[in-house]
């Protein structure tokens, strides 16, 4: 099951990529923006709680794709990268296996602990 996971992770992460291409912006955009989801991890430094809450906040697909969706209503193409960055690099990380996280610790993850 998590080979097929994975794939389908690879698929949404080729989505992004896709999504990102048919938008007329340089693709240093992409590579600068990649990762800053990834802000998300410095809620660890209040607690596990607020770490988690914030990591699942930049890592939410979901919340990804209204972002995306309201920069398409609203004609913002700020928004509509804010949503492709973060519906990619979400997938990025789940593909990795890394998941959204529990409020036990960083390693306690939807897909199952980091340490396995």
């Amino acid at each position: 099951m998590k080979s097929l996971s994975k794939l389908e992770e690879t698929a949404m992460f080729l989505l992004g990529i896709f999504a990102f291409s048919r938008l007329d912006y340089s693709w240093w955009w992409f590579a600068g923006l990649f990762f800053l989801p990834d802000i998300g991890m410095l809620g660890y430094l209040w607690n596990s709680k607020v770490g988690a809450w914030t990591y699942n906040a930049f890592h939410h697909k979901g919340l990804a794709i209204v972002i995306f969706v309201c920069g398409l209503a609203l004609m913002s193409a700020a928004l509509e990268i804010a949503g492709i960055i973060l519906f990619t690099h979400a997938s990025f990380d789940r593909m990795l296996g890394y998941g959204l996280k529990y409020e036990s610790g960083f390693k306690n993850t939807h897909l199952g602990n980091l340490d396995n």
